[in-house]
């Protein structure tokens, strides 16, 4: 079985599953990180998000195949550790404005928050409702007011980021195309895939 090697949470992991495994089940089944929710499975409904690298992404969608070794996952149980704390800013203002009901859609709720304000902090800019517009994670008890309030308040709450160059992802390198003879002898390189 392939091997993959990755960051989550901080920490370098390695683990033996096939490439076309989704990260969502390599997090929760095999590294038994239950944050990200299983909702949908085709990234519709958002309730798995995550950070790739400090970006909003759905590990239900994503390959482990396509898992960088330098590649760093952020799940909610690693966010409050990434500012130094016991809980995130996000999170408390979560807390402070009650925003759960159920609460399922809540980890991937708040990711995707953090994700938000980040991007708007890079352009050194406040979060627009435009931005809030652009959440497109589902909450099925409807909590949305609460959701954007909450925002508005783990903005405020949030340390500034310092805005740095976005690390490169390197591409895992391809097996060479395979060489075939052609009727004239003459050689065609072309994919095998």
């Amino acid at each position: 079985m392939p091997n993959h090697t990755f960051i989550v949470n901080g920490k370098k992991v390695s683990v033996d599953v096939e490439d076309d495994v989704r990260l969502l089940w390599v997090l929760r089944d095999v590294l038994k990180i239950h944050g990200p929710k299983y909702g949908c499975g085709i990234g519709v409904c958002r309730a798995c998000t995550c950070h790739l690298n400090g970006k909003a992404f759905n590990p239900c969608v994503t390959p482990v195949k396509d898992i960088l070794p330098t590649d760093e996952v952020t799940t909610i149980e690693g966010l409050a550790p990434s500012v130094g704390k016991a809980i995130h800013p996000m999170q408390q203002a979560w807390l402070d404005v009650d925003v759960a009901q159920c609460g399922y859609c809540q980890p991937g709720q708040i990711m995707a928050a953090v994700d938000v304000v980040k991007t708007a902090q890079r352009q050194k800019r406040k979060v627009t409702d435009d931005d809030l517009d652009q959440i497109r994670n589902v909450c099925r008890c409807g909590t949305y007011p609460r959701i954007r309030q909450a925002i508005r308040q783990g903005e405020a709450a949030m340390p500034v980021l310092k805005v740095t160059k976005p690390k490169k992802r390197k591409a895992k390198k391809k097996k060479p195309a395979a060489r075939k003879p052609s009727k004239s002898g003459a050689e065609i390189t072309g994919s095998t895939e």
